[in-house]
């Protein structure tokens, strides 16, 4: 276990005994659930040559084979992962990259499955969980030694198709890697719990008969004393059965081995433009009838606004906005203007969107006054056109990575780009595409664009260079458009990891459960803030909107115990690209967290 890190080795061992039922009699599987750069890919790649390699009893190793599943983007990755760690030679890796056809696939995996012994030329799988789907026939009656599942919460739900087939595989060692595991929503984390190690807590009633109901019971905010009594009873006994099966550390252990990482969240007053299509847009009938529980869309209403505090070219006018026709400037090139107008103009109206002028401040400060590298996250492919263009007309040199890319040419991508000699300075990243496993230490500066209803989204996006092998100090900045209903996300974020309460799925959208209270508070424009976040707090530390006492302790996921600056004050702040911003009427305020 040379060059692995404490905590690593412990990891290892605790995989180890788990897997080899060292733990509890009769139960190999568990769960490893470190936060995100803390090496989960390197701990599991450890356990599994160890498992390959040797074994407890003398002669014939513990395993023959093993899969790894993962998500598709990612199957490249775990490839390259075994060559850097165990070298070219040590395991040759039969991997479902897209590369073979269907047939020459499942032809190689039924002679996979069929080698035994020695004729196990290689030992491992990798596959993306749709591939593995369809692979099942060719599986059949293959005994499986050890089965990896990374971003395993995929398997939260035992009603889905990925579930069954995985459950089906003829494998009893099974390891769920999740960066982001369920927290609080029982049903999931029973799912997770009962793939890793079947039957441990008896079946979906006796789980809910003997823990869920009783500690949901217990959760209700009329829940009698006794009641309360028992869900803490019951929890602690849950505890006491899992955690045994689980292994989580925080982020925190890096601090140990990496540089200092400054994250601040930066509030963006919006321009004229954006504040007058703002305005018009809450005050149009459409929003009206939605506030009076008359039109179901939401979701779509939401879209236009967070479009619109990114850029308004993002929008398709007048057509989102009816009746901003004598609002909108000529040389407006909007979503719905075709494409060869939009090429014909290159360059972009910075000055029509708040975060945009100070992107395009931070960029020009960066390429004159230093030699770091940048990465730009947005969950919206339209703003990285917007980038993109804007990278072009200052002759910026720029990497693009979204969905439309195939795995092969995102690992070349990322690789260049963290050469230091290399000439691309900026990284567009989309969060979708880029969320998991993409290391981008060859930056140390990255922008978050815009927020995600999901807290644990944003934490993966944000940890792209904030992570082992990263040699200089970090700023990580999220933009967030002041007073808007950006701010209205980041308060819910917020809240959400306080509570830690269930991951929203993205598939069943977080917009979909707003009461009509919760939506007027998200359609309200607070235009007489510098952060309304800030206010929600009611800050102890600060007299008069600044900040006297400086914050005692920084919590991570609780943006109130950060240190804040207005506009001013960001004079004192470390960051030569947010004191750059003292004076300038875009920055309205900034929260800062130091990891050390």
């Amino acid at each position: 276990m040379q060059g692995l890190r404490p905590h690593q080795v412990e990891g290892v061992k605790f995989l180890y005994k788990c897997t080899t039922g060292a733990m509890v009699e009769n139960q190999y599987g568990c769960i490893m659930a470190d936060e995100m750069g803390l090496g989960k890919t390197l701990q599991c790649i450890a356990l599994m040559w160890t498992l390959i390699k040797q074994s407890p009893h003398a002669g014939r190793p513990t395993i023959e084979k093993c899969i790894i599943a993962c998500p598709a983007s990612l199957v490249r990755n775990w490839a390259n992962e075994l060559i850097k760690w165990l070298g070219k030679d040590a395991i040759n890796p039969l991997v479902a990259d897209g590369k073979l056809s269907k047939a020459e696939l499942a032809q190689k995996v039924c002679m996979w499955s069929a080698a035994s012994g020695r004729n196990v030329a290689q030992p491992v799988l990798i596959v993306s969980y749709e591939t593995l789907r369809t692979l099942e026939v060719s599986l059949q009656g293959c005994e499986i030694g050890l089965l990896l599942c990374d971003e395993g919460h995929r398997l939260k739900n035992s009603g889905s198709d990925t579930f069954k087939a995985l459950n089906r595989l003829r494998v009893k060692r099974r390891v769920i890697l999740s960066g982001t595991p369920i927290q609080n929503d029982l049903s999931e984390y029973f799912s997770l719990l009962d793939f890793a190690n079947p039957n441990y807590l008896g079946t979906r009633e006796d789980f809910r008969k003997n823990f869920e109901n009783v500690i949901i019971r217990g959760r209700d905010a009329d829940a009698t004393d006794a009641a309360k009594a028992k869900c803490e009873e019951k929890l602690k006994e849950l505890g006491g059965l899992v955690s045994k099966f689980i292994i989580r550390r925080t982020n925190d252990l890096l601090t140990k081995y990496l540089p200092v990482k400054y994250e601040q969240v930066v509030f963006c007053n919006l321009s004229e433009f954006q504040l007058k299509l703002y305005q018009l847009f809450i005050k149009s009938p459409v929003i009206q009838a939605l506030l009076r529980g008359q039109n179901s869309q939401p979701l779509k209403a939401i879209n236009i606004l967070k479009k619109l505090c990114n850029h308004p070219e993002l929008l398709d006018l007048p057509n989102d906005l009816r009746g901003s026709d004598h609002l909108i400037p000529e040389d407006f090139n909007g979503a719905g203007s075709s494409s060869k107008s939009r090429g014909r103009d290159q360059n972009v109206h910075c000055e029509w969107g708040g975060k945009f002028l100070v992107l395009e401040r931070f960029l020009h400060r960066l390429r004159m006054e230093t030699n770091d590298k940048i990465v730009l996250i947005s969950n919206y492919t339209q703003t990285l056109d917007i980038f993109e263009r804007m990278c072009r007309s200052k002759k910026y040199g720029f990497f693009r990575l979204d969905g439309t890319m195939g795995i092969k040419q995102r690992q070349k991508l990322v690789d260049q780009f963290n050469n230091p000699e290399g000439k691309e300075f900026v990284f567009l990243l989309s969060s979708k595409a880029g969320g998991c496993g993409i290391n981008l230490i060859g930056a140390n500066r990255l922008i978050l664009f815009d927020p995600d209803w999901n807290p644990a989204a944003d934490q993966q996006a944000l940890a792209r260079v904030w992570r082992d092998g990263q040699k200089k100090e970090c700023f990580v900045y999220r933009f967030i458009s002041t007073g808007t209903i950006e701010e209205k996300i980041f308060q819910r974020q917020a809240s959400k990891q306080a509570l830690s309460s269930a991951v929203v799925d993205e598939k069943e959208d977080a917009e979909r459960h707003f009461s009509v209270d919760a939506l007027r508070k998200l359609f309200l424009l607070n235009e007489n803030t510098i952060s309304e976040t800030h206010e929600t707090f009611k800050c102890k530390r600060c007299k008069n909107g600044k900040q006297t006492i400086k914050s005692s302790a920084l919590l991570y996921g609780d943006a109130s115990t950060w240190n804040h600056y207005t506009n001013m004050e960001l004079k004192n702040n470390h960051d030569d690209l947010l004191r750059a911003e003292v004076g300038l009427p875009e920055v309205s305020f900034v929260f800062q967290y130091i990891s050390h």
